[in-house]
């Protein structure tokens, strides 16, 4: 298991007592208190429990070497593990959305004053999580972990829409009683609009949909640098859990060996995995260089400049 990886996973873990903890929390107050918002946030952060099981779930299988029945690695359960965390992020949207409609029909008592600061404090505890993990997820390149992270930003969310119908209905008054369930709907709507964004590049990994242009650039601008490259052609790239495979075409001198040409090809394979460490296997396609003649559509016709 590489650092990425297990990085990966201990912010996972980490994740997972957090919102134990919290869910335990919020559930208490939000009954004691009788604040339907901090119950419909318990109820999210309950989901989030299962969302950490499975991204960790979904980071240990991926990191699971290559072997007979998956010659190409289990890179994959990292996408599905992103995925599930999103339809469970709508399926909690769903939820609180149901609940804080139900809430709003049927008249409660107001909540009381000590489950602002429990808002307060999940508030604070659960964007400096989503800082962190957010920032470990950029670095791995690892969508679940995006996901997972924007879990906990939709869990800060929820629970400053709380914050804020909790003041309400304590400023209001009697009246006033169905304010936090209003924010409490306010909130699925915002759990929701997270669900579909981290839905979506989990879709994408799925798909392998090719990673951003500079890991293009960079894997070209590595391959066309080696002595003996003449031109770099159909270079294509795409990602398997926190790894990236590529295959590239790449013409040398018709004249030189066939030694020549495989150590040519090598060569090409170690830069690349040198410019990009998270590149796993790398396939080169060794044809004659020709001044002349068709390229295919795709066909690298030079280096990018610097």
């Amino acid at each position: 298991m590489n650092s990425a990886t297990s990085r990966s996973i201990r912010w996972a873990q980490a994740g997972l007592l957090v919102n134990a903890l919290l869910v335990l929390v919020k559930f208490i107050a939000g009954i004691v208190g009788h604040a339907n918002a901090l119950v419909a946030d318990a109820v999210e952060s309950s989901a989030d429990i299962f969302s950490s099981l499975i991204v960790w779930m979904g980071l240990s299988i991926a990191a699971r070497p290559a072997d007979e029945d998956h010659p190409y690695g289990h890179g994959k359960a990292e996408p599905i593990a992103a995925a599930v965390v999103s339809l469970m992020l709508l399926g909690a949207a769903v939820g609180i959305s149901i609940m804080a409609i139900r809430e709003i029909l049927n008249p409660h008592h107001l909540p009381a004053p000590f489950t602002l600061f429990v808002a307060a404090g999940v508030i604070i505890i659960k964007e400096i999580l989503y800082q962190r993990v957010s920032r470990v997820g950029r670095d791995v390149g690892s969508t679940v972990i995006a996901a997972d992270a924007w879990h906990h930003r939709a869990d800060a969310t929820s629970s400053l829409a709380a914050f804020i119908g909790i003041s309400i209905a304590l400023w209001g008054g009697h009246g006033w009683e169905a304010a936090d369930d209003w924010a409490a709907l306010v909130a699925a709507i915002l759990v929701a609009v997270n669900g579909v964004r981290t839905l979506r590049p989990a879709i994408s990994g799925l798909m392998d949909e090719a990673p951003d242009r500079a890991v293009w650039d960079r894997a070209l601008r590595a391959a066309c640098e080696v002595d003996g490259v003449r031109k770099v052609e159909s270079l294509n790239v795409r990602r398997s859990g926190l790894g990236l495979y590529m295959d590239l075409h790449v013409q040398a001198d018709p004249a030189i060996s066939l030694e020549d040409a495989h150590e040519i090809a090598a060569r090409v394979k170690y830069a690349i995995r040198a410019a990009i460490p998270n590149v796993v296997s790398v396939l080169v396609h060794m044809e004659p260089y020709r001044e002349s003649g068709k390229l295919s559509e795709n066909a690298v016709l030079s280096l990018p400049p610097i």
